[in-house]
């Protein structure tokens, strides 16, 4: 249910971002400084292979809407600071090239767009990406569609990111070529999920509703950082393996602190703390790989399903939105041994019928995926960062992994807190 609640959560960005460009669009006052457009697209291309015997697939095809505006107000540091990116909100469908074993997909995407070249400031090169959710109408199943391990749920994470050439331009109309890559999955929610990727070629034109500028006049900020602390709570859901395939939660506290530059690039580095049901419930169970190899862990089965590190933390705050990337180093994560050996381990039945279990071997991969942690996702700030509001509240949706491999899907709920602002001369 975690990953239905993210969904939603992203819906209400969505609302947000929709209700934001509604404002805009019934202003009385519109002028040259914002315009919203509209950006219908095509796009076809090949969805890559997940897994042994994959599917058939012909030619992708997608189809999205893109509703967004250009952030010319000369209030907004954030987007001055980006070389005025444009935002907004993708719907997409998306057709595999198999219909019946792959299916199709409905996306929501929030995106962000921005001009690769900062020498000009109307350029033909931008580079767009876009993290929401998808409804996929087709699944892996173990009896009718077994060689679909892609994907396993009907709510999953979608991403995408092109890049974009204008190659024809107007007063109302960019004609534009893109290419990119396209992303589903369900975060390790259920197994198998190898995920659904492609590459893609597109066409599109952006129809502006108002004239562009042609002669901004960008404004001139000072440079300033603010330290900054913050905390948060979370729930994640995840699995343990194909074999302990139900949902289960992850709980998880973390702290930080560090700066925000120019009210735009937020960077720090703290600690967090997890406890997970399946590492605890599997223990507790003494099940196969406790009472074989580590049976020590029953003398304190929370100890050792918990885990804890440290990280360093990356954000770009736009408005009431931020865009959040963690790299960690995972100190303390024991059970991990154990989740490794049944994730990467395989079975094959002998000349007599018997189920046969190769466990995965502790290896210098499983070194690295167990020491370093990676999390990524959006977050909605009550008051908008924009204004530098001394306090501040947030809701996140994450994906938390080792190192790129999904660990658990995560919704929290934190709290910043702005000390003095410096400014720079």
């Amino acid at each position: 249910m975690l990953l239905k609640k993210v969904i939603s959560l992203t819906a209400l960005t969505v609302f947000f971002c929709l209700k934001n460009n509604a404002a805009f669009a019934q202003s009385k006052n519109i002028s040259n400084d914002e315009s919203y457009f509209f950006t219908p697209e095509i796009l076809i291309g090949k969805t890559l292979e997940a897994n042994t015997f994959f599917p058939e697939r012909k030619l992708q095809k997608n189809v999205l809407l893109s509703i967004g505006k250009n952030n010319y107000n000369t209030d907004k540091e954030w987007a001055a600071r980006l070389n005025y990116p444009t935002t907004g909100v993708s719907f997409g469908y998306s057709d595999f090239g198999n219909i019946e074993k792959i299916g199709r997909a409905y996306s929501v995407m929030p995106f962000i767009e921005f001009s690769i070249l900062k020498s000009s400031f109307a350029n033909n090169l931008n580079l767009h990406v876009g993290l929401g959710g998808s409804y996929m109408d087709t699944q892996y199943n173990i009896n009718t569609n077994p060689f679909n391990r892609a994907i396993t749920t009907k709510i999953n994470w979608s991403f995408r990111s092109f890049i974009y050439y204008t190659f024809l331009k107007s007063e109302k109309t960019d004609w534009r070529f893109g290419l990119g890559y396209l992303h589903h999955s369900n975060g390790h929610t259920s197994l198998p999920n190898q995920g659904l990727n492609s590459l893609a070629a597109s066409i599109s034109a952006k129809l502006k509703k108002h004239k562009e500028p042609i002669n901004f006049e960008k404004p001139e900020f000072s440079s300033k950082s603010q330290t900054y602390f913050s905390s948060r709570i979370g729930i994640g859901q995840n699995v343990l393996s194909e074999k302990f395939n139900t949902k289960k939660e992850v709980y998880s506290i973390a702290a930080s602190a560090g700066k925000i530059i120019n009210n735009t690039f937020k960077f720090g580095g703290g600690f967090y703390y997890r406890f997970y049901e399946h590492y605890y419930d599997y223990i507790k169970n003494n099940e196969t790989l406790v009472e074989e190899q580590y049976p020590h862990f029953t003398d304190n089965p929370y100890g050792y399903a918990t885990n804890f590190g440290l990280f360093a933390t990356s954000e770009l705050l736009i408005d009431h939105f931020g865009f959040e990337f963690d790299l960690g180093l995972n100190v303390f994560k024991p059970f991990y041994k154990i989740d490794w050996k049944l994730n990467q381990g395989y079975s094959y039945q002998n000349a007599n019928g018997e189920t046969i279990e190769i466990l995965g071997e502790l290896d210098w991969y499983y070194e690295i995926k167990r020491t370093v942690s990676a999390r990524m996702g959006l977050k909605y700030y009550l008051w908008s960062t924009n204004k530098a509001p001394k306090r501040n509240i947030f809701i996140g949706v994450h994906i938390n992994a080792n190192l790129g491999q999904a660990d658990f899907t995560e919704l929290s709920l934190g709290y910043v807190y702005r000390f003095n602002l410096k400014s720079k001369k």
